[in-house]
């Protein structure tokens, strides 16, 4: 059975089931494209990370939350991911 969705003080988030860390990191990543492909292994990344379906709760834009427990790999990610 799927994790339920929690809310924080900025989003309600719904957990991918391809997570293996289940857990909302510190530097976060936020991709307004709700439909748009995330491979996180692909990008080759240091630490942990984790995905989650994302309603950002100050303006009501559906997306996707990439979380990180590493700085450097929420730059990475935030610099070289294009949706498809």
């Amino acid at each position: 059975m799927p994790e339920a969705a929690f809310t924080t003080p900025e989003y309600k988030l719904f957990p991918s089931p391809r997570n293996r860390h289940r857990e909302v990191f510190l530097h976060e990543v936020f991709v307004p494209h709700p439909y748009a492909l995330v491979d996180l292994p692909s990008f080759d990344l240091q630490g942990k990370y984790s995905l989650f379906a994302a309603h950002r709760l100050a303006d009501a834009k559906n997306g996707q939350l990439a979380t990180f427990e590493l700085e450097a790999d929420a730059i990475k990610f935030g610099s070289t991911f294009r949706p498809d």
